[in-house]
């Protein structure tokens, strides 16, 4: 029997897996709400649309569980329609059709005119550039490439986003400008690669010349870059870093490993020694600079002298922030052709490894900012806390300000000077000055 549907005509967009994917919800939610549509992101509506992503085994798993959860509530008469688009739904569309058969449609990462055709609505051209936001008011990604043309072994996303395509700088100076009309303080630029962008459009690696032209927006006052590609790096871009205070002295840059051998078998394009010259000219360039980097342990053949290498560079660099994944053997990938011959248990232990040293070193990191005085970005109150962040950590991933609501008075989305009086692994304890 069935019951009655809740927030009709509602269209509610659920999120899975990166900024990259968060963004394309907004441009989405934007088309779907300039077209007179009723949307909510990851609330109630009697159509849902599930934005996937495919990227390792987690992910999918969680992709997968997320539909399959939405399919039992059309069953049950709770919503109408069931539409899945992203990642997951680029990668493996023929095989989820087959699968999961009650969802109304799947669609791909460059299907968003059929999408929002098959949501009642019509693709604006005029609207590239506009988006409903779903982060706090202060903050906001701006996706300023698509696409990748890296070779990792390891790494499905060319097959889920093809190429490189690099936005115009004037498109996304607009763009910046509407976000900046909004509130927003920050921009945290993101793609598959910001290392790559401009060689497409202007034949050169242009990313310090978009800061230029972002640094100049009226109201923005930080920029925050994720997600560059350590080959290649264009050094100019250190230049800006220095010269342009708005630029955050902050960079996300995945290095996955330090072993040659296995950073040939990743297909980085890159050694141990090239690496740590990089780091090196980082660290000569903008000093004090927070270096994030992510890394694979597990990988085909990482032998145990090649974990013990990567844990004594962890120890040595001691990075500011760091994350660690065990590898996932995904099809399609050069890397599929080689035997996953490190066992699970034995991945896991290696990347309980890598943490558990980050988490010492992260320690000893923030113990030195006790009595230092930070500018500080108040993103939200939770838990009798108002909860901030310094130019050196970006939201969800890194370590977050607290100070104590009860004692004093912020204005969320706002700046302020805290000093830091009391640090754990990775959170700080501070008072307003």
């Amino acid at each position: 029997m069935r019951t009655k549907s809740i927030k009709k005509n509602t269209i509610n967009v659920i999120t899975l897996g990166c900024s990259k994917n968060l963004y394309d919800s907004e441009v989405l939610m934007g088309q779907l709400k300039a077209g007179g549509k009723d949307v909510v992101h990851e609330g109630e509506g009697n159509i849902v649309v599930i934005n996937t992503c495919g990227f390792i085994a987690n992910a999918k798993e969680e992709s997968v569980n997320t539909i399959l959860e939405q399919v039992r509530e059309k069953e049950a008469g709770r919503i109408d329609k069931v539409f899945v688009t992203g990642c997951l739904s680029e990668r493996y569309k023929p095989d989820l059709e087959k699968e999961i058969p009650n969802v109304d449609a799947y669609f791909g990462t460059r299907d968003l005119p059929r999408l929002l055709k098959a949501l009642g609505a019509d693709y604006q051209h005029e609207l590239v550039g506009e988006r409903l936001t779903t982060t706090p008011a202060n903050y906001a990604y701006l996706k300023i490439a698509e696409g990748c043309d890296r070779p990792c072994s390891f790494c499905a996303i060319p097959l889920m986003r093809g190429k490189h395509r690099s936005q115009p700088i004037e498109a996304l100076v607009r763009e910046a400008e509407v976000l900046a009309a909004k509130g927003v303080k920050e921009l945290i630029l993101i793609a598959q690669d910001l290392t790559y962008y401009g060689l497409d459009l202007y034949r050169k690696r242009a990313l310090a010349d978009l800061l230029r032209a972002l640094a100049r927006v009226e109201g923005i006052e930080w920029i925050r870059l994720h997600y560059a590609f350590p080959t290649g790096f264009p050094l100019d871009v250190l230049e800006v870093m220095r010269e342009e205070p708005i630029i955050c002295n902050y960079i996300d840059i995945p290095l996955q490993h330090i072993s040659d051998p296995v950073l040939k078998a990743m297909r980085r394009g890159t050694t141990m020694e090239k690496t740590n010259r990089l780091l090196a000219e980082f660290r000569r360039q903008v000093p004090g600079m927070a270096i994030r980097t992510t890394l694979i342990v597990g990988f085909p053949g990482e032998t145990e002298a090649d974990f013990q290498l990567l844990k004594e560079w962890v120890r040595e660099q001691r990075f500011e922030r760091l994350g660690c994944f065990t590898y996932s053997h995904e099809e399609n990938t050069h890397a599929y052709s080689l035997p996953d011959d490190v066992p699970e248990h034995v991945k896991q232990e290696r990347a309980n490894e890598i943490m558990e040293l980050q988490s010492q070193i992260s320690w000893e990191l923030n113990q030195e900012k006790i009595g230092r005085t930070y500018r500080c970005m108040i993103d939200r109150m939770e838990g009798g806390y108002y909860i901030g962040r310094t130019e050196y950590d970006s939201p969800d991933v890194d370590n977050e300000v607290l100070v104590d609501a009860s004692s004093h008075y912020l204005r969320l989305g706002a700046f302020a000077d805290v000093r830091i009086t009391g640090a754990a692994d990775f959170d700080l304890y501070g008072e307003p000055v």
